[in-house]
């Protein structure tokens, strides 16, 4: 697996990462946790230096799984995972008060059965607490060697530059795919300026860009894309154009969409890295694949040129969520 460096100041990584919350939230029931170890190790043998989780993922059940999971290699990757979000009624509430993440390490450190984390993330910014006094608390634990670099989540270039003003970032996460690319104008300037690393999540579009989602698709209670505006049935319709460019790109490379999604993720900036989540070997084996797809740089201007001149309908969230990206 080639290796990349995530901006100036975080870890060298594999150039694809794994994304493990789907294990255990989000894509309705949990999967078997003894399969998800496997799947985590199988991804590590394979080169996968780079895990992701959160403890609302689950919640909680996800950090206990991946710290599991990576025991036997612990010092050979690196584990990013999120404070910020917690859970009032079984109902999600934002809250980044310097005292909860400081229990939220505390937690996070105890399920991952680490003595640090090599890069934590505000998952949301909490509108009621100033993002310099979330700085000032991860400068704290990383003079301490609890952390050993931070990031923000969903943040935007105000946020960003006052956050990095206080302790510079190491990553940025936000979502970013063929299928949604405002952080190239919202936040790559800064982010390339201040030498910041990015780590795009859904970077196969929540699935859409695999091309196994169909207009008719019919998703389960328990999974957020019933939520998401872009899986309206009219919006998934409109949608269609991409996959079908997006397939026909692949057929001519002889790779698979999902590949070809991913090459051009990681061809945008040599500080990307994504975490692509899934909870099946063979798509494992598949995401891995897509490191060694190159585009020669004739190939990736008109691509670019074709991505921009199909429009995508329905916009990544709504209601509560939609408000939660910050400025």
């Amino acid at each position: 697996m080639k290796q990349r460096k995530l901006g100036a100041r975080g870890p060298v990584v594999s150039a694809i990462g794994l994304g493990c919350m789907g294990m255990s939230h989000g894509y309705g029931p949990a999967a078997p946790v003894g399969e998800m170890i496997e799947l985590i190790r199988r991804a590590h043998a394979m080169g996968v230096t780079f895990f992701d989780t959160a403890e609302c993922y689950g919640p909680y059940a996800n950090e206990t799984l991946v710290g599991e999971a990576v025991k036997p290699f612990r010092g050979e990757v690196v584990l990013a995972t999120k404070c910020g979000i917690t859970f009032e009624n079984g109902a999600q509430k934002l809250d980044a008060r310097p005292e909860v993440i400081r229990r939220s390490i505390e937690g996070s450190l105890t399920r991952l059965q680490t003595d640090h984390v090599d890069l934590y993330y505000l998952h949301r910014v909490d509108p009621k607490v100033p993002v310099e006094e979330v700085a000032l608390v991860m400068k704290d634990l990383i003079d301490e060697g609890k952390i050993l670099g931070w990031g923000l989540s969903e943040a935007g270039p105000k946020t960003i530059a006052r956050a990095q003003a206080v302790c510079p970032l190491a990553a940025v996460q936000s979502e970013y795919s063929m299928m949604w690319r405002e952080p190239e104008e919202r936040i790559f300037p800064i982010l390339e300026r201040e030498g910041i690393g990015f780590v795009p999540f859904s970077p196969l579009g929540k699935g859409f860009l695999t091309g196994k989602i169909t207009p008719d698709v019919k998703f389960g209670a328990e999974d957020f894309r019933v939520n998401v505006p872009r899986f309206d049935r009219e919006n998934l319709e409109a949608n269609m154009r991409l996959v079908e460019f997006v397939a026909a790109l692949a057929s001519a490379k002889g790779k698979t969409p999902a590949q070809i999604a991913l090459a051009w993720v990681i061809a945008q900036k040599d500080w990307i890295v994504p975490i692509p989540g899934t909870r099946r070997l063979e798509r494992l084996e598949e995401n891995l694949g897509a490191a060694e797809v190159e585009f020669a740089p004739d190939e990736m201007a008109e691509l670019n040129a074709r991505l921009a001149a199909i429009p995508v309908k329905g916009y990544r969230y709504k209601g509560e969520f939609a408000k939660r990206v910050a400025e």
